[in-house]
């Protein structure tokens, strides 16, 4: 199984983001990219987005445990690094 990079992992995101669900976004997307305040996307777009990684990656993704870590710590927004971090453990398992 070859590894993915955490480079990688955040390249791809950033690409999936940049033409998300009908909105187009120009800016700098990096690690400290909030989910919700820098791109503007509402609770429901981490659903269609979880729906989005799995395809893009071809696997089941456990996100249920990403939103209950988030939510254990009351995080109030997401920065993409948090969920890079998250998918490059996840992609890199086994």
């Amino acid at each position: 199984m070859t590894r993915i990079s955490h480079e990688q992992v955040l390249n791809d995101l950033a690409g999936l983001l940049r033409n998300f669900n009908g909105r187009e976004y120009s800016g700098i997307i990096n690690s400290q990219t909030r989910f919700f305040a820098d791109l503007g996307l509402a609770s429901i777009d981490a659903v269609v987005l979880g729906e989005t990684i799995e395809e893009h990656y071809g696997r089941k993704i456990p996100f249920h445990e990403f939103m209950a870590e988030l939510g254990r710590r009351q995080v109030r927004d997401i920065e993409l690094g948090a969920l890079v971090d998250f998918l490059h453990e996840q992609l890199n398992k086994g």
